[in-house]
């Protein structure tokens, strides 16, 4: 198996939740910033690299989780060697 699917079977499917829902929507108030962030990208205005570095931190925990929650399902569709 590739490496990455190891290192990332190895992360609690809880710790990955938290850390989406924390990190991920950090500040919460008056919008999630990465709802915030994925307008100005849709709209063209995410251009200064800030923005770019913001979309990035807040947008990670939710691509970690994407990626275990797919490796799951691909997991468990597989048949048993």
């Amino acid at each position: 198996m590739p490496a990455m699917p190891a290192w990332l079977d190895r992360l609690p499917l809880g710790l990955l939740i938290l850390i989406a829902l924390t990190l991920g929507l950090a500040p919460f108030v008056p919008e999630p910033h990465v709802w915030e962030k994925l307008k100005m990208l849709a709209a063209g205005a995410l251009v200064r690299p800030i923005d770019i570095f913001d979309l990035l931190l807040h947008g990670a925990p939710w691509l970690l989780l994407l990626a275990k929650l797919v490796r799951l399902v691909l997991l468990r569709l597989s048949p048993a060697p």
